[in-house]
């Protein structure tokens, strides 16, 4: 089995779930930290036992001594920290959004392929096995042609205090602040639900009418040095290119959902519902006769392999691996033309 020297880069709150993940995969050594907060890499490193820790990009790379990285910075940095590790060859793994604008997204597809090293988006529902089940029986025709969906991605955090007090933690309230580089509830998990409900379907999306709305959270609009001006719920309709039309949202305000993904998708000669909720996956559906009764079973899906277990594989085979740097490029287009219909008092974009 070969071995796989792994670099963290960026070390906060995430990087704990990756830095977990692939020390229980045989074979991958974490040999290197990489953050500017230097208490932070120093804590993390100590934590997980890992022995090098640099305070910028530059100087690890210069080091060398690694194989892959996965990404855990901020979305705003996932560009200009990404590109240079694909210019120097090494195979990346990136925290999803690909990155906060198309341009910068399609740069980083083209270098990936360029480069000629796996490139992986973690897109995490993708370890959901009911999704990727449904996603199979659906592109085997078990529902027939898609005709109509309806995707949500429903969380409570701004409502209350089950992942910690939104009002005085960083961690938060930097998702709140379009200056500390959010993108709101859109770019946050739009485009996990974006990814859930298309995926499924097997379509890309043809066009999309959104509207962002940001509630007033806290006095003046502002906490400390946080603008509270990022959109907390989105709405949006959606038209696929195969045809199918549907309606996907997204809020933090949702009280009572904790972290629930939830898609119905129908067509002509059946229907699947999957659920992710709070982490648990899974699947109904009404097929085949029981359409005629309206009746729903629930379906076992067979069990998947992770996001980074898949990664490491992958590097191993010399094979590619989904969802790829051109799969977050093409979702970052539509949480453009998202926007863009928003600015435009929602109009429908051409993705």
């Amino acid at each position: 089995m070969n071995k796989i020297r792994l670099l963290i880069l960026g070390t906060g709150g995430m990087a704990a779930n990756h830095a977990e993940a692939f020390a229980a995969i045989d074979g991958v050594d974490i040999v290197a930290g990489v953050d500017t907060n230097t208490d932070r890499l120093s804590a993390f490193c100590e934590k997980h036992d890992i022995s090098n820790g640099f305070s910028t990009l530059d100087e690890a790379l210069a080091w060398g001594a690694f194989d892959a990285v996965t990404n855990v910075t901020p979305d705003g940095a996932h560009a200009a920290t990404t590109l240079p590790l694909l210019t120097a060859g090494k195979h990346v793994l990136c925290e999803k959004p690909l990155a906060t604008t198309y341009a910068d997204a399609r740069e980083m597809a083209i270098t990936a392929r360029h480069a000629g090293v796996i490139n992986m988006v973690n897109l995490s529902y993708r370890n959901g096995a009911s999704l990727m089940h449904a996603a199979h029986l659906i592109g085997q025709g078990a529902i027939g042609a898609v005709r109509h969906f309806e995707a949500s991605y429903l969380q409570s955090w701004l409502t209350q205090p089950a992942w910690g007090d939104w009002k005085t933690d960083p961690t938060w309230l930097w998702r709140l602040s379009t200056r500390h580089g959010s993108k709101g509830v859109l770019g946050d998990v739009g485009v996990h639900i974006l990814d859930f409900a298309t995926l499924a379907a097997g379509s890309r999306v043809d066009d999309i009418s959104c509207r962002l709305t940001t509630f007033d959270k806290a006095p003046g609009g502002a906490i400390g040095a946080y603008t509270l001006d990022a959109n907390d719920s989105a709405t949006m309709q959606v038209r696929l290119q195969n045809g199918a039309v549907g309606v996907v949202h997204a809020s933090r305000f949702a009280t009572g959902h904790l972290n629930d993904l939830t898609l119905r998708i129908h067509g002509t000669d059946g229907a699947i519902e999957v659920c992710d909720h709070n982490h648990k996956s899974t699947m109904r559906a009404c097929l085949g006769d029981d359409r005629l009764t309206a009746t729903w079973r629930d379906i076992t899906s067979p069990p998947v392999r992770t996001n980074f277990v898949r990664f490491i594989d992958a590097i191993r085979e010399g094979a590619a691996v989904l969802p790829d740097f051109d799969r977050g490029a093409a979702l970052q287009k539509v949480l453009d033309a998202a926007e863009t219909s928003h600015r435009g008092n929602g109009i429908f974009v051409a993705v």
